[in-house]
Parts: C-alpha cells; sequence; structure tokens
C-alpha cells in the first residue's frame, strides 16, 4: 500500500492510485474539468493542480500517482487563484447565453464558477465564431462552446471505437469537429450519444423535441390527434435523478400517472413490446438453432446505434442480425395497426411518442421504409429520459408526490423479462427464458442467468437446455464488440465452429440504462444502482417470462397469429445494407 497525507490527513492506497482518486477516499474534493471516470485521464484543463509539501511544482492531481511519503497540499492561495484564472480563461472563449443553454444548471463549467465565485470576466472575450452542426437531426454540436477537455473524443474513440469526433487544428484554432470535417452525418457517427452525455458543457447535445410533442397534446378541434406514449424499461430507473432521488428508484406507476397530466391519451410500456420482440428474436433464434445451425450466431438487434455501426463496420455480420425490430419500433407498429383497429381509431390521428434512455433511438424512427410499416411513421417523435423531465418540471407536475397509476391494456402491462431489457445482458437473459420452454415445452424453474450480468464489457456464458449446450457472449460499449466480431471472422475463415450461438450487443456501457440520453454524470456506480432498480422490477413481476404475459398471448391470437407469421414479419421484422463510412 502507499501511504502518504493529503491535507495532513493519512491515506493508504494500492499503488497506481491517482492523488484525485485517493483524495477522494478521505472525503477531499478537488476540483476538475476534463476528468471523467469513465476515462483515462489526461489532465487537459489543469485545474485540478496540487502541490507536494513545501515544492513550487504544481502536479496534475488527475494523472499523477501516489506515492510512498508525499505530503499533499489541495488548497492555498497560490492553487485558488491558479484555478480562479484557468476558469477565466475558459470562460474568455465561451459564450454568455447560459439561460439558453441545454446544459444550463447542469453544466460542469457553471457549476465551478459559482463555486470560486467568478462574478467579472478578468480578459477580453474571444469567440471564434464557429457554426453549429445540425446534420444529423438527432444531435447538434455547437464547437463555439466546447472547453476543448477532449472528453467527447476519447469517447468516440477509446470507449465507442466509432471515430466519428476528433481535434482539428493547434492551439487557439483547436476545435472539435466530426473526422474529416465533414458535417456529422455524412461520417462515421453512430448516434449513441455517449459524446453528449460525458461533454461538461453544452457543446454537444441531443435535438430537443419537445415542442412538436406540446403541440401535439395542446390541439383541439379538427385537428386534435390520439396522443399515445410508450417508456422504455431503462426510464423508469433513472428519471427519479433528475427530481432528486437516487438512482435506481423505480418510478413506473408514477411516470404513467405524469404522462396521463402531461395531456397523454394513452400510456403503453415498452416493455410489452420487449416481451413481444422476445417471441420474435426468440423464436428466430430457436429456428436457426434448430434448423440452420449455420446461420449462427444469432445477434440482438435491439439497439439502434449498434446496427448503424454494424452496417458500416460489419456488413458481413448482416446474415447473422437478427430481423427483429426494437420493442420501441414493435410498440409503435402494433400502436397504428393492431390498437387502432381494436381501439377504432384512425391511425392517421394518431400521434405516437416514445419516451426513450436513448439518442439513437430519434434516428431509428426514418431509418428506413419498414420504420412505416403501420403506412405511417410507426413513432412519431422520441423523447429522451432528459427531455421528459423537463416536460414533467415545466408542467408544474409534483412527480414524488402523484398517486401510483397503471399502464393501460392490451399494451402496457409486463413481465420481468420485459423490464431487463434495459440493461446489458438483459436481452440474452429475457431470450433465454423463453427459448428454453420453445425448445422443451416446460417452464424453466429457476429462469435467473446470474452469468450474463454485471458491469464487465464482455461477458461469456454456457447453459444447457435438456442437454444441449447454447453458447453466449454479451458485448456492451461499443468498443469491446470488435474483439468479439473479429473471433467469429476468423472461425468463419478457418471453416471452425463458432464460438458463440447467440449474442447480445448494446452500444453503451451497462446497456439502456447508461444511455447517452440518460440523466447525466453517469459513472458506473450510478449504471449499477440503475441496473439493481432494473432487477427489482424483475424480481417482483407476477410473471417473469415473457411468453406468460396473457396479453402477449392475446395479441397473437386476435391479431399476428404466431411469432414470425407473415403479418408479424410485415410489421415487426426489418432487413439491413451495408453503409459507407463517408458520404460525401
Amino acid at each position: 500500500m502507499i501511504n502518504a497525507k493529503i491535507n495532513g490527513i493519512e491515506v493508504h492506497v494500492a499503488p497506481g492510485t491517482t492523488i484525485l482518486d485517493a483524495a477522494s477516499k478521505v472525503n477531499v474534493k478537488i476540483p476538475k474539468l476534463c476528468h471523467n471516470p469513465d476515462l483515462e485521464p489526461w489532465a487537459a484543463c489543469g485545474i485540478c493542480v496540487v502541490k507536494n509539501g513545501k515544492s513550487p511544482k504544481m502536479l496534475r492531481a488527475c494523472c499523477t500517482p501516489l506515492e510512498n511519503g508525499m505530503e499533499i497540499v489541495t488548497n492555498d492561495a497560490e492553487l485558488v487563484e491558479t484555478r480562479r484564472t484557468v476558469i477565466e480563461l475558459i470562460l474568455s472563449t465561451h459564450p454568455d447565453d447560459c439561460l439558453q443553454c441545454p446544459r444550463n444548471q447542469s453544466c460542469e463549467l457553471q457549476t465551478l464558477a459559482a463555486e470560486f465565485g467568478i462574478r467579472e470576466q478578468s480578459f477580453p472575450k474571444r469567440l471564434r465564431g464557429l457554426s453549429k452542426d445540425t446534420s444529423t437531426n438527432t444531435l447538434i454540436l455547437d464547437p463555439e462552446k466546447c472547453v476543448r477537455c477532449g472528453r467527447c473524443v476519447k469517447v468516440c474513440q477509446d470507449m465507442q471505437n466509432v471515430w466519428a469526433i476528433e481535434f482539428l487544428g493547434r492551439g487557439e484554432k483547436t476545435r472539435i469537429a466530426p473526422a474529416g470535417d465533414v458535417a456529422l452525418a455524412d461520417g462515421p457517427c453512430i448516434r449513441c450519444g455517449q459524446c453528449s452525455a460525458h461533454c461538461p458543457v453544452g457543446a454537444i447535445y441531443e435535438k430537443d423535441e419537445t415542442g412538436p410533442v406540446w403541440d401535439a397534446l395542446m390541439k383541439e378541434g379538427p385537428d386534435a390527434k390520439t396522443c399515445v406514449v410508450q417508456i422504455a424499461p431503462a426510464v423508469r430507473v433513472a428519471l427519479g435523478e433528475d427530481f432528486g432521488l437516487p438512482p435506481g428508484t423505480v418510478l413506473t406507476k408514477k411516470i404513467y400517472a405524469a404522462l396521463r397530466r402531461m395531456g397523454f391519451d394513452v400510456v403503453f410500456d415498452t416493455n410489452f413490446s420487449a416481451d413481444l420482440t422476445i417471441m420474435e428474436e426468440g423464436t428466430e433464434f430457436v429456428q436457426r438453432f434448430t434448423k440452420d445451425p449455420t446461420a449462427l450466431p444469432l445477434i440482438t438487434s435491439c439497439c439502434p446505434a449498434w446496427v448503424d455501426y454494424m452496417e458500416k463496420y460489419y456488413p458481413d455480420m448482416i446474415p447473422h442480425f437478427s430481423t427483429a425490430k426494437s420493442p420501441q419500433q414493435m410498440m409503435g407498429a402494433m400502436i397504428k395497426t393492431y390498437w387502432a383497429q381494436k381501439a377504432n381509431v384512425d391511425p392517421a390521428k394518431i400521434f405516437s411518442v416514445s419516451v426513450m434512455p436513448c439518442t439513437a433511438k430519434k434516428y431509428e424512427n426514418k431509418r428506413d421504409k419498414t420504420m412505416f410499416s403501420s403506412g405511417y411513421q410507426d413513432v412519431d417523435v422520441t423523447l429522451t429520459t432528459r427531455e421528459l423531465a423537463r416536460m414533467i418540471k415545466q408542467a408544474g407536475i409534483d412527480l414524488l408526490n402523484l398517486p401510483d397509476e397503471e399502464a393501460d391494456s392490451p399494451m402496457g402491462p409486463y413481465t420481468g423479462a420485459g423490464t431487463i431489457f434495459g440493461a446489458t445482458g438483459g436481452v440474452m437473459e429475457a431470450a433465454l427464458r423463453t427459448a428454453y420452454t420453445l425448445v422443451t415445452g416446460e417452464e424453466l424453474k429457476d429462469v435467473n442467468f446470474t452469468g450474463v450480468r454485471g458491469i464487465s464489457g464482455i461477458k461469456e456464458a454456457s447453459v444447457h437446455i435438456k442437454g444441449t449446450e447454447i453458447k453466449v457472449a454479451v458485448a456492451h460499449q461499443m468498443g469491446n464488440i470488435e474483439t468479439v466480431l473479429d473471433q467469429i471472422r476468423e472461425a468463419k475463415k478457418a471453416g471452425k465452429p463458432m464460438p458463440w450461438h447467440f449474442i447480445e450487443v448494446m452500444a453503451c456501457r451497462g446497456g439502456c440504462i447508461g444511455g447517452g440520453g440518460q440523466p447525466y454524470g453517469a459513472t458506473d456506480e450510478v449504471r449499477e444502482a440503475r441496473m439493481a432498480g432494473i432487477y427489482n422490477d424483475d424480481q417482483k413481476s407476477t410473471y417473469r417470462c415473457s411468453h406468460l404475459n396473457p396479453f402477449i398471448k392475446q395479441v397473437y391470437d386476435e391479431f399476428l397469429g404466431k411469432p414470425n407469421s407473415g403479418k408479424a414479419h410485415e410489421l415487426l421484422h426489418t432487413h439491413y445494407h451495408e453503409k459507407a463510412l463517408y458520404t460525401k
């Protein structure tokens, strides 16, 4: 162990622990801007400077390991003045439009300026006049607000392995820009939104679509529409963070109540269509496994950012991709067909909204013509968890004190298998619960497949179904999937058996609970708390396997016929095609 002192407090930490992390163990807070626990420190901002004893040399706490005998000082007059100067220099190149900024009151630079009592601008303003990039219709890049901390670049390149964003120029002319200096939509961006989730300021953020939703909710007379909403599994365990609750607090029934008070006519739950997805994808897997093993492994297709990545980087994997749409899109199609018929509502008069933890879901709504399978755009608007939080606050709704309410039938009630879709490994576990029954005709006594749970980047497990071994893999955080896919490529090239039969992929760390549209400030500790909330919801469910959901049975009996039927393929399945990394 390393033994040292921080502000006179003894600290004992493992070798390699940075001064910043060591300080946190003894409740000493060192201010920072460029540092994020998801990323390797690279000391870009210089705000975290500290001293060792009486040495005048300043060390950057985020990247300097604590050493034996150090006597670290984190707070004296010179350090405070140095930090203040750095913050003021950053502010001199930063627009003063906090009231209009999407990160107002959640901006790390704004917080630092307030903590250091900065009330006047000490340096001349040096704005660069850089224009916004709105080309993706999903994420907005505003380089004028960039503080050049490098987080978005490191996330995109190191965590996600997408390389859609980079620094261009040198010195004061350095700017954040899409790779190749093209429009963001014309490069490799997969719209996962992890850049926006990690940006400390308002330089990258999701396109706000609350306006069209409010317009639809407020319309009256002949132009009025029936407003229908669905909420994703991961939203219910994260929304509370924007209202002061701990991560992982399950607010499902209060969210239903809030959505009705906002004006939605019908409230459904995406967990129901997650159950529907399992019926389609699970059936697809069983058919391949029992009748066409050469089509294995089957790879999940619920994550639109992963779909976009695969089409751009691994188009040779298209034959292995499940054709099942995501739960969002399945629900959208069912709302404007099955439910519209059942409720005797003209689908042209339905305004369908989804609330998702994900920015890529905004892109998915118009990904290709299969997203218009109802004859209309199946999902009209997607809101992120952050957008929903803002709308609830705008409406003056006291979320935490609302009475609990239930979702509407028949596409509201869900099983535990549906809710665990929000966590990495959840899709795989839900599929295995139903695949067992589809193969054997028997019900599982223990539905918990704990081997695919957890925050590890790649998880492998073997499941035995009546003596038959099924090998599965789960990967999350886009940078991890290359390892899995390259092994498949090598096995195919060598003519060897596939290392896995079934693979789940989610683009974001932790799965949807760590999506790019979730409340800011996600760390592994936060992600694990959200996961715990998801699995707690599963544990309390009356039914924990998708095929046991009585309303799923009703939908097939009344409308779809059976899983993978012609009608199911028409409405609930899609196709994929190779995309160029750059379109210009």
